[in-house]
C-alpha cells in the first residue's frame, strides 16, 4: 500500500473552503490533515501500510529520529555497521531516518548489481540531490543527466577518459605535484618562526587538484599554487563550504511536504551565494571553452590531451554542454581529489610505519624533483609501484571522498524479488559497504594496504565481489574518470611522502568530518611537514 495522497488531500481542503468561503475552516482542516499526516507517517506506515514490510528492519526505531540517532539527514554509519551484524537479511536492510522517512539500504552484492547496473537506469538521482549539486557540477553534466542523455553523454566523453589518454596526462600530474611540494616549501621557508612548520593539507590539496583539472581538462592553468587568493579557489571555498544549521532545519521541515529540491531556489543568502559562485564558473568554463575552440578553428596545429580538446574536436556538444560537462570536471574532479589526498596525508601521519615504507619506495624508483628542472615522470614508473598504489588504492577504500548517494525508482520494479513501489529511495553507501566484514573478510575494518599486494590482488584487494569496493561505484553510472582520479593520487602522494615526514598537529584530536558534497577532515589536515634532504 503506498503512501495516502497528502497532497491531494490539501487541495481537497482548499476546495472545500473556497466553496464555503471559510478561512477558519481551511486553516482548520489543514491542521487535522497535518495530524493525521504525521501520525500516520511515524506511527502507522513503519509498521503496517509499508510495502516494503518484508525487508528486515532494525528493532530500535523512534518516531523523532527513526533508526538513526538524530534528528538531521545524516547517515547513521557506525549505527549501520552494526545492522549488518544483527540484522538478518537478504542483501536490504529497510530503515528510517528523522520523522520516519523511509529508506532501503542494498549491502549484498546482488542488490547492488541489480541498482547500479542491471536496472541503473530505472534508479536516478532523486531530484533534491541534483538540485543540491547542480550549482557545483552543471545542471546537465555527465554527473547529473540521465537515461538516453547520460548514455549519449558517457559515449562521446569516452575517447577523453581511455587508458591511452590517461597515461598522456601523467606529465600534468607530476608537474603539478612537484609544484605543490615546492610551494609548501617555499612557504615553511618564508615563516618568520623557523620552528612552525604545521601546514594545512587541504588548502593546498585543493589547489594543486584545481591546476591539475583546469590543465587536463581546458589546457588552462589557473595558477592556483602561485596565488590561494584568485578567485576561482576563492569561489570553490565559498560553494563547498559545509551548510549552516538553519540550512539542515529547514531542508527537514521541507521533507515533510514531498521533495525538498524547492529549498535550493528559495530566496535565502546561501542560495544567492553559491548561484553567484556558480556563475563564475561557469563564466570561466564558457571563457576556457571559446579560446579552445577558436585555436582550433584558426588550424593551429596541435596534439592537446586536454578533456575539452577531445570533446571539441568529436563535434557532439554544444557550447552550453560543454560549460556543464567542465563544471563536472572541475567541481566534482577536483574536490574528490583533493579530499582523497587530505585522507591521504591523515593517514600516513597515523600510520608512520606506512609512511617510512613508502617513502623509500618513491625514492628509490622516481626522479628526483629537488632539481630546478625535475626529469619528466615515466607514466609506467609511477604505475611500476606496488606499494604506492596498494597505498592509494586502500586510502580510496577506507576513506571514499564521497561516502554514500541515493537513487530513487523511477516506476514500480523489483530488486531482488522484492516489490519496490516508484520513489522509493536506495542509499548506496561505500562508506559501509567497502568496510563489509561479509565481502572484505574480518579485517574489513582494519587499514592495511598489504591486501592489495599479491597475485590476483592488484586491482579487488582480495575482496570476493565486483561490488565490495563502491569508492568510484560500478555499472554504466561509475565515474568516469576512475583512471585519471588514481594516477593523479598517486603523482600528489608520491612527492608528497617523498619529499616530507609528516606529523599531526595534535595526534590526540578527535578526528571531526567535514560533510558538504564530500566528507574529509574539518580541520583540513593540520600536519607538521619537515623537509627531507636528498631527493
Amino acid at each position: 500500500m503506498a503512501r495516502p495522497p497528502w497532497a491531494a488531500v490539501y487541495v481537497g481542503i482548499a476546495a472545500y473552503a473556497m466553496t464555503k468561503s471559510t478561512l477558519g475552516g481551511f486553516i482548520g482542516w489543514s491542521i487535522v490533515a497535518t495530524l493525521l499526516k504525521f501520525f500516520y507517517n511515524m506511527a502507522l506506515y513503519p509498521d503496517f501500510f509499508t510495502p516494503l514490510k518484508s525487508i528486515p528492519a532494525p528493532n530500535k526505531r523512534s518516531w523523532v529520529t527513526g533508526n538513526s540517532d538524530t534528528i538531521f539527514l545524516e547517515a547513521p554509519y557506525e549505527i549501520m555497521r552494526k545492522w549488518l551484524d544483527t540484522v538478518p537479511n537478504d542483501g536490504m536492510i529497510r530503515y528510517y531516518i528523522s520523522i520516519n522517512l523511509e529508506r532501503i539500504l542494498p549491502v549484498g552484492p546482488k542488490a547492488l548489481s541489480e541498482l547500479l547496473v542491471q536496472k541503473a537506469y530505472e534508479f536516478p538521482k532523486p531530484g533534491f540531490i541534483r538540485a543540491a549539486l547542480r550549482r557545483l557540477a552543471g545542471g546537465h553534466g555527465l554527473l547529473l543527466v540521465e537515461g538516453d542523455d547520460h548514455k549519449k553523454q558517457r559515449k562521446n566523453l569516452l575517447p577523453a577518459f581511455s587508458y591511452r589518454h590517461v597515461k598522456e596526462l601523467y606529465p600534468v600530474f607530476w608537474t603539478k605535484s612537484v609544484e605543490m611540494v615546492k610551494g609548501i616549501e617555499d612557504e615553511l621557508r618564508d615563516r618568520v618562526n623557523p620552528e612552525d612548520k604545521v601546514i594545512q593539507m587541504g588548502n593546498w590539496a585543493s589547489r594543486a587538484a584545481l591546476d591539475i583539472v583546469g590543465l587536463a581538462g581546458m589546457d588552462h592553468d589557473f595558477q592556483s599554487l602561485r596565488d590561494p587568493e584568485n578567485e576561482l579557489t576563492r569561489t570553490y571555498k565559498n560553494i563547498l563550504a559545509e551548510p549552516p544549521l538553519y540550512w539542515k532545519i529547514i531542508l527537514l521541515m521541507a521533507l515533510l511536504f514531498g521533495d525538498p529540491a524547492f529549498v535550493h531556489d528559495l530566496p535565502l543568502g546561501r542560495n544567492k551565494s553559491a548561484q553567484e559562485s556558480s556563475d563564475i564558473i561557469r563564466d570561466v568554463a564558457r571563457q576556457m571553452i571559446r579560446q579552445k575552440r577558436t585555436k582550433l578553428e584558426n588550424g593551429t596545429p596541435t596534439k592537446d590531451v586536454d578533456i575539452v580538446s577531445v570533446a571539441l574536436q568529436s563535434g557532439n556538444f554544444t557550447e552550453e554542454e560543454l560549460v556543464d560537462q567542465m563544471m563536472t570536471f572541475l567541481g566534482a574532479g577536483h574536490e574528490t581529489t583533493s579530499t582523497a589526498l587530505q585522507w591521504c596525508v591523515y593517514v600516513l601521519c597515523n600510520h608512520p610505519d606506512v609512511q617510512t615504507r613508502l617513502r623509500e619506495e618513491v625514492r628509490t624508483n622516481l626522479p628526483s624533483i629537488s632539481t630546478e628542472n625535475p626529469e619528466p615522470l615515466c607514466a609506467a614508473t609511477l604505475d611500476s609501484l606496488p606499494y604506492l598504489n596498494a597505498f592509494c588504492n586502500e586510502v580510496l577504500r577506507f576513506h571514499p571522498s564521497v561516502p554514500a548517494t541515493i537513487r530513487a525508482a523511477s516506476r514500480d520494479t523489483t530488486i531482488c524479488g522484492q516489490y519496490v513501489p516508484k520513489g522509493t529511495l536506495f542509499l548506496v553507501c561505500p562508506e559501509l559497504i567497502n568496510k563489509s566484514k561479509e565481502l572484505w573478510g574480518p579485517d574489513a575494518d582494519k587499514f592495511d594496504p598489504e591486501r592489495w599486494l599479491g597475485p590476483g590482488r592488484a586491482n579487488n584487494g582480495g575482496a570476493n565481489s565486483n561490488f565490495a569496493n563502491l569508492t568510484f561505484l560500478q555499472g554504466p553510472r561509475s565515474c568516469i574518470g576512475q583512471g585519471f582520479a588514481k594516477a593523479e593520487l598517486a603523482c600528489l602522494v608520491a612527492t608528497v611522502v617523498g619529499k616530507f615526514h609528516m606529523q599531526l598537529e595534535d595526534p590526540d584530536a578527535p578526528l571531526v568530518v567535514r560533510e558538504s558534497a564530500t566528507v574529509c577532515p574539518k580541520d583540513g589536515v593540520l600536519a607538521r611537514m619537515t623537509p627531507l634532504e636528498g631527493w
